[in-house]
């Protein structure tokens, strides 16, 4: 194998407390807008902040939440998220802020001993309306639960109307808006005259787009994202949006990557400076070649030659099998990964946090991306022997589909290409929020690993439309995104030889 070819783009950019600065500015803009909407000096009804994946936006939500609830003409909030894991962390976070009495979670009846500890221990918790506190100022609830049947009447005539109209809340804020499709949102947008909305605008949405997604009428889709009838100048009198222009979770090298999926956004920077993160191992040989070009933080992809054929483009067996070789080679030499730590502007503190195997406790060292269900089972296959061979934890090594991941964090990805031995471009292996997904999780280190053809494909597939129905981030993408995408991957090409992880 030669060595890795440097990437096509690269990206420079400003850094630590920098970077930061610019999501505060961001926020105190935002936090000043849904003031004045409040206050009714201003016509603003929807307050939109856009965010790429790992820009510290649940903190700015939490943030906004906070500065509602203080506002004299603000008696209370409601907080939806589309699951349940994304509402028990902010309803935590919160409630330690403002404390357990005023901030209520909502959940489903016959759930309360399924909730997390801290969850029980931090927050007031109900599962009828009539369990709410009528001192209330933060419910937290999943857009399922608010938006049942009835519910906003029931609330409202418990609660009261807010200070700003008839409805129960005088604010709606929602979590990754990007995720919640039309016709969830419809059910609770009377809950409050003002809408706040944060979230990842690559974001994959419950349901992809379809060829005709509403009978009769083709150019509306329930299943798009609620913002996306706001943004982009639409309603100017009366949408505030803004983009976050910092990211906190990627290494410097992958800055590129991330501004390839946010192409239209006017800046985006990173945090972490070049040599903030890394990984150190001894592994010899060619492996050595591929950990050492990820634990750059540069994008990582290794197209590999000569291997048996797969059961379809997407269910490659031989090629989860490489990178089973390719990952115990790794654990029998034994890895760390280092960052640096940050203070809440973003300035180095001076420490660095070590993760290292079968003693981490935080986020998972390695994750096994795929995007079809078999190719993950074969890979969960992978990660169990992997556990077995090296006792090895779910700290240590997991693996997962794309679409369960959004929203988790891993220090090195390993993903199977969705475009690997395809022979077209097609709704499902060109979706922008599954790729987005996929290539935004890790803090340390990308490698995508795919059968060689990617450029053959992107030269000859025909081109596909890049922006359906008004979908944000180009979530169909052409072959142009494509190739804007992959020229930010370090690459190299290796031809598989049986019994041995990588030799040329």
């Amino acid at each position: 194998m030669e060595t890795f070819t440097p990437p096509a783009e690269t990206a420079t950019g400003v850094h630590h407390a920098a970077a930061a600065a610019g999501n505060t500015a961001v926020a105190i803009e935002a936090s000043a807008a849904l003031q004045a909407a409040l206050a009714g000096t201003s016509d603003h009804r929807r307050v939109l902040l856009k965010a790429a994946a790992g820009a510290g936006k649940s903190f700015a939500l939490k943030r906004l939440v906070q500065d509602a609830v203080a506002h004299e003409r603000c008696s209370r909030v409601a907080i939806i998220a589309f699951t349940n894991k994304q509402i028990h962390p902010l309803a935590v976070d919160i409630a330690k802020a403002i404390g357990k009495d005023y901030v209520c979670i909502f959940v489903k009846k016959g759930t309360v001993n399924d909730l997390p500890d801290d969850v029980i221990k931090h927050v007031t918790i109900a599962e009828k309306t009539s369990e709410i506190p009528t001192d209330a100022k933060v419910v937290v609830a999943t857009s399922h639960k608010l938006g049942a049947p009835s519910e906003l009447r029931r609330q409202k005539d418990a609660l009261g109307p807010g200070r700003n109209g008839d409805a129960p809340y005088d604010v709606l804020f929602v979590d990754e808006a990007w995720q919640l499709p039309h016709y969830l949102f419809d059910r609770v947008n009377k809950a409050a005259p003002l809408w706040v909305g944060v979230g990842d605008v690559g974001q994959l949405p419950p349901l992809e787009v379809g060829s005709n997604p509403w009978r009769g009428d083709p150019g509306h889709n329930p299943y798009r994202a609620w913002p996306t009838d706001y943004t982009d100048g639409k309603d100017p009198d009366h949408t505030w949006e803004r983009e976050l222009p910092a990211v906190w979770r990627p290494p410097a090298g992958a800055l590129a990557l991330w501004r390839a999926f946010y192409p239209e956004w006017d800046r985006l920077n990173c945090v972490a400076a070049p040599g903030d993160r890394s990984l150190t191992t001894q592994v010899n040989g060619t492996a050595a070649e591929v950990w050492r070009s990820v634990g750059s933080g540069v994008p990582t992809l290794l197209e590999v030659d000569g291997l048996p054929p797969a059961e379809a483009a997407d269910i490659d067996l031989p090629l989860v099998e490489y990178v089973e070789a390719l990952l115990d080679e790794l654990f029998t030499a034994g890895f760390t990964l280092e960052r640096a730590e940050y203070d809440d502007t973003g300035a180095p503190t001076g420490e660095r946090d070590t993760w290292e195997l079968r003693t981490h406790t935080g986020d998972p060292l390695v994750a096994i991306l795929a995007t079809r269900n078999q190719a993950v089972d074969d890979a969960a296959d992978a990660v169990d022997r992997l556990r077995d061979k090296h006792a090895l934890t779910d700290k240590d090594i997991v693996a997962s589909t794309v679409d369960s991941w959004q929203g988790q964090t891993n220090g090195i990805t390993i993903a199977i290409h969705p475009l690997t031995g395809a022979g077209e471009l097609n709704d499902f292996n060109s979706a922008f929020g599954r790729l987005a997904v996929t290539c935004t999780r890790a803090t340390h280190g990308l490698l995508m690993v795919s059968r060689p053809g990617l450029d053959t494909l992107l030269g000859e597939a025909p081109a596909r439309p890049g922006n359906p129905y008004g979908e944000p981030g180009n979530r169909q993408l052409p072959r142009q995104t494509h190739r804007r995408i992959l020229d930010t991957f370090a690459r190299a090409t290796i031809t598989y030889t049986p019994d041995d992880v990588a030799q040329e």
